[in-house]
């Protein structure tokens, strides 16, 4: 098997990754929002196009939030109280 993020061999510590290093990278992809889980569900694509409503109207480009709504079936990206 090999690490998801480097391609070398996993270790059995840090399978499926082949280090720590290729771990913590995988989180912070999942914490940064570059990974989404789609949903199907009415709710979630509306919340969706509402996030990138008001974002547009806030001035950010899309690219700005992307990763946040790459499409309106991921889940919206959000931001943690005070940021």
């Amino acid at each position: 098997m090999s690490c998801p993020i480097c391609g070398e061999e996993t270790a059995r510590a840090y399978r499926p990754f082949c280090s720590r290093r290729c771990a913590d990278l995988d989180l912070a992809k999942w914490l940064n929002g570059a990974y989404a889980v789609p949903s199907r569900d009415p709710e979630d694509i509306e919340k969706a196009l509402e996030e990138t409503e008001r974002s547009l109207s806030y001035g950010e480009k899309p690219s700005q939030f992307r990763g946040r709504v790459a499409n309106a079936v991921e889940i919206p990206w959000r931001r943690a109280p005070g940021m």
